[in-house]
């Protein structure tokens, strides 16, 4: 277990957040694959947690990403907690997030299947249903991070990673952010301008959407400093009743590889996995202080009374702030 080493505080506002004994734990490992990498989805009234692994390369030269779930009151033969691995035929799983009895997860499809949203059960046998493939018959690139709004609608990035990464045809769509409505089935693009959309979150009063640009890095793992590793903040108005993005801004740069995920508390703070570990700043835009983890965090969720969860590749960790934190997601 890390303690104070691995909380790093530039503003003391972050010691409101971490309080006076935080701490780092390691809930499971795995050294023959990276289980560990996006959605990190919270099933609160069972404890349990839903991953998606990072690409994995079959001897047949396929790939596949692995979705497994998490059984934090169950620990196994090594004193971890149990993980499962999950049978789904949902097509290398990205992003998630909790979605009505269920949660929705990004396929990122491949040459054959398409890229869209997925409404997938938490219980077996983790049935799973396509809700979204496809804007007005041009396919999706490779949708990667999702989260939905109070009045129902379902928001998503859809960066071009599965091209650049060999498993999905030549782009038809821009690098953009869509708005899903799946009463009407309504389906707009709401945000552009960006190199590589990827996380994205709202505020807890919903008026502000917070996107993260990983344009930082291709999906042919080149790497250039100058292009963006940034949060961009916009502002939701409504025109003729409908939703509106305004007031674009650059929000925070990583300054450590790229901000992935990214999710608020209660009190308006963002959190981001990058490089080293989970950034947060205030909701003005100030880096507050470091969650420390070698070799970063992908993406991670927030559980009960301050407890995080962190998405590192090989291994799952588990942070433990101060118990009034908590997620605006689930406000537990």
């Amino acid at each position: 277990m890390s303690t104070s080493n691995s909380f790093v505080v530039h503003s003391d506002r972050f010691r409101v957040i971490i309080g006076e004994g935080p701490t780092l734990e390691l809930l499971a490992e795995n050294e023959s694959y990276p289980f560990a990498h996006e959605a990190g989805v919270f099933i609160a009234e069972r404890n349990e947690l839903f991953i998606t692994s990072n690409r994995i390369q079959d001897p047949s030269g396929e790939q596949r990403v692995q979705i497994t779930k998490v059984l934090l009151d169950k620990p196994s033969s090594t004193g971890l907690v149990t993980c499962e691995e999950l049978s789904v035929p949902i097509v290398m799983g990205n992003g998630g997030v909790n979605y009505h009895d269920g949660i929705l997860v990004c396929s990122q499809g491949s040459m054959e299947a398409p890229s869209g949203l997925y409404y997938m059960h938490t219980m077996p046998p983790y049935t799973s249903t396509l809700l979204k493939g496809e804007f007005y018959g041009r396919p999706f690139n490779s949708v990667n991070d999702v989260v939905v709004h109070s009045d129902g609608s379902i928001w998503f990035t859809d960066p071009v990673y599965g091209y650049e990464q060999g498993y999905r045809p030549a782009p038809r769509l821009p690098n953009q952010v869509y708005r899903y409505n799946p009463i009407d089935g309504s389906i707009r693009a709401i945000a552009d301008g960006f190199g590589r959309p990827n996380g994205i979150c709202f505020s807890p009063d919903e008026k502000v959407v917070y996107i993260t640009d990983t344009d930082w890095i291709h999906g042919d793992g080149t790497t250039d400093d100058t292009r963006s590793s940034s949060i961009y903040a916009f502002d939701v108005v409504h025109y003729h009743g409908q939703p509106f993005l305004t007031n674009r801004r650059l929000f925070a740069m990583a300054d450590n590889a790229i901000p992935d995920g990214i999710k608020c508390d209660l009190e308006g703070n963002v959190y981001s996995g990058c490089g080293d570990g989970v950034n947060v700043w205030s909701s003005g835009g100030d880096l507050l202080g470091r969650i420390l983890v070698e070799g970063g965090v992908a993406n991670f969720c927030f559980g009960r009374d301050g407890e995080m969860f962190l998405l590192n590749e090989h291994r799952l960790w588990r942070a433990k702030l101060k118990g009034n934190v908590k997620g605006a997601l689930l406000g537990v």
